[in-house]
């Protein structure tokens, strides 16, 4: 693995949550990628490295918006969805054809509607922008 984005995203638990990143914020290697193989779409490097950062670190991954755990990710009407808000109106994915992008731009479903709306920001940006606004919320 390349580790492109892996320090920033371990950096999100002290920024957010006044900790040190330990190893159980995120999910090992192993059992990653053996949750990741039993999809039949490939998982672009950017979420990998997310989910192995800090997948197992719920006040991240559940603040107001629920990441997916590996095993839950879902290709729907062409999206890899990865998060969901609270009140399940919104979904968010990344287009499948773009998979292989190390950092691909992320859609906003309307779930009422099923219309899809470009984040116009990659995974990268949009996650850290999130849990920016979340967290600032608390402010």
């Amino acid at each position: 693995m390349s580790d492109i984005f892996l320090e920033k995203f371990r950096g999100l638990v002290p920024m957010y949550l006044d900790e040190p990143w330990q190893e159980s914020d995120g999910i090992p290697l192993d059992e990653l990628d053996e949750a990741l193989a039993e999809h039949s779409f490939p998982v672009p490097l950017v979420l990998r490295e997310f989910l192995h950062a800090v997948g197992g670190c719920e006040e991240l991954m559940e603040a107001y918006h629920y990441f997916w755990d590996p095993d839950e990710l879902e290709v729907i009407d062409g999206y890899l969805c990865f998060l969901e808000d609270e009140d399940e109106e919104y979904t968010w994915g990344m287009r499948v054809d773009q998979l292989d992008v190390p950092d691909p731009i992320v859609w906003r479903r309307n779930n009422g509607r099923g219309s899809w709306t470009s984040e116009e920001g990659t995974f990268s940006e949009f996650v850290l922008d999130l849990l920016d606004f979340s967290f600032s919320e608390d402010d």
